[in-house]
């Protein structure tokens, strides 16, 4: 009989994640037979058994498509009545299912470590745009917002031109400034604000007047984990999310009026939010994503059960949940410090 493996995709919706489940079922049917469902909304679908088969001609053609066909939550395996690993073996077992391969972050690779130590045969791709999962050089998705991040700093830099103003734009990263660390440099950002280093408003406020004291119209880009130095806390104003942590968003909108105030510049802030996840991903996030659905296969094969796929260099390579979660992934001080040399 055919070994039966259930898919799924967990935490934050990310560009890649349909050319993971692509990679996986047309590799896992072509070479070693194996079978595949998709469990519907992230932990949600594996704790009740709510599938979809995915077969060859289901996936075809998703390499291009943005968000996940399998739909996605913030649904733990082990946060309602339901879950737990005694329940969710029963549903395994119910449906003829050897395996899990779950697409996700740190919060899913947290929980896919757990429901392994309880028993369950489980497998992890790491997903985030943010680019902070440290077992992995590269994340899918993280190019993709980085692209869109650098149009919209082009897109801001010509209406700030035009208008003489200083232009604030805001990207998401909680904890890490990869995002705006990548997407500053392309665009040419005079400041890269980025929560593993903060600066203070005087230091802002220079960068900014020396920029119009040359004649041209200020970026700064900020992440949305940015403190200043006397913050004690990233800005939230929406309440927790999913995970019972403080939604943040908002830092720019914060920024702009104490830049303007201070330097006398009219400026204006953008948070670009949701849009860095939408959309279709890049060639390079296509590729990545399909060639780690594709070693997810082989994974699963030789019964790697707790272990995660993950780029190195230009190699797909295997580590542990454990490893994975080891260290989270920042922008190291002599980075960031290389790159501060050109602000202003």
């Amino acid at each position: 009989m055919a070994k039966r493996y259930g898919i799924l995709t967990s935490g934050g919706d990310c560009p890649g994640l349909n050319a993971v489940i692509r990679g996986a079922v047309l590799k896992g049917e072509t070479v070693y037979g194996q079978e595949f469902v998709g469990f519907r909304d992230g932990w949600y679908g594996l704790v009740y058994g709510d599938i979809i088969e995915l077969s060859r001609t289901r996936v075809r053609g998703l390499s291009h498509e943005g968000g996940t066909i399998l739909g996605t939550s913030r649904f733990g395996p082990y946060s309602e009545p339901d879950g737990g690993a005694e329940n969710i073996k029963k549903v395994l077992k119910n449906l003829e299912i050897d395996g899990v391969i779950a697409i996700g972050g740190d919060g899913t690779a947290a929980a896919s470590q757990r429901l392994y130590e309880d028993g369950i045969n489980i497998v992890g791709v790491p997903k985030t745009i943010d680019n902070d999962i440290a077992a992995t050089d590269y994340t899918f998705g993280f190019n993709t917002a980085v692209e869109i991040a650098t149009e919209s700093i082009d897109r801001l830099r010509t209406t700030g031109n035009s208008h003489k103003r200083c232009m604030v734009l805001e990207v998401m990263g909680r904890h890490a400034g990869w995002i705006a660390l990548h997407s500053g440099i392309a665009g040419g950002a005079h400041a890269i604000l980025i929560p593993e280093h903060p600066e203070s408003l005087n230091q802002i406020c220079a960068w900014v007047t020396s920029v119009k004291n040359r004649g041209r119209s200020p970026m700064v880009v900020v992440a949305e984990g940015f403190t200043l130095p006397d913050m004690e806390t990233a800005h939230s104003t929406k309440g927790l999310d999913g995970f019972n942590r403080p939604r943040l968003g908002g830092i720019a909108e914060v920024l702009a009026p104490m830049i303007e105030e201070r330097t006398g510049i009219e400026t204006r802030a953008t948070v670009l939010g949701h849009v860095q996840r939408g959309g279709v991903p890049t060639a390079f996030d296509r590729v990545l994503a399909t060639r780690l659905g594709m070693a997810t296969t082989d994974l699963v094969a030789d019964k790697g059960w707790g272990q995660m796929v993950v780029l190195r260099g230009t190699e797909i390579e295997r580590t542990t949940f454990d490893e994975a979660l080891a260290n989270h992934k920042q922008v190291p001080a002599a980075q960031y410090q290389e790159m501060r040399v050109i602000f202003g």
